[in-house]
């Protein structure tokens, strides 16, 4: 069952929950690559692999303002967001070829923000029955590409659009 194997899994068990400050912030402190995910930097945001994903490609899109929320950011913040989402859209559907794609921010606890402090907007490429019994039921995803080839292949055609 090799397909269910992630590297990202036993580091994720095993790692301290007791990290200092916001994993995007501290993300930005390190050499881009596939300690921090981050495929590309643009003027007021960045775009990253989503570590724990939905879907092979779940993009996540950062301001590099800490802000709990999209209204707390300036308008070139907002369009740089919008712009980097319509990029990964071109990106994601020249590698993945999906039937559709979920866009979106969880903004509170209320509405499923895992990281409440630093908003962020997920692109996630989505094909008809990617949720199965797996995810439904066990609540387990099976990904058919391992973490660190999605980053690889990202980037590569990040920089190439």
């Amino acid at each position: 069952m090799d397909y269910l194997w992630s590297p990202w899994r036993m580091e994720y068990i095993q790692a301290s929950k007791t990290e200092e400050g916001c994993i995007f912030c501290n993300g930005l402190k390190l050499v881009d690559g596939p300690d921090n995910l981050i495929v590309f930097r643009g003027p007021k945001a960045f775009v990253m692999i989503n570590r724990f994903p939905y879907t092979s490609g779940h993009l996540m899109i950062v301001p590099y303002e800490h802000q709990p929320s999209l209204d707390f950011l300036d308008t070139s913040s907002r369009s740089d967001i919008m712009d980097l989402a319509a990029r990964g859209l071109q990106v994601l559907g020249t590698l993945y070829s999906p039937q559709g794609f979920n866009i979106g921010m969880n903004i509170g606890s209320a509405a499923g923000a895992g990281v409440l402090d630093h908003v962020h907007l997920h692109v996630v490429p989505r094909w008809a029955g990617d949720t199965n019994f797996m995810s439904s039921i066990s609540q387990t995803r099976v990904l058919p590409e391992l973490l660190q080839e999605t980053f690889r292949r990202v980037k590569e055609a990040w920089e190439v659009k």
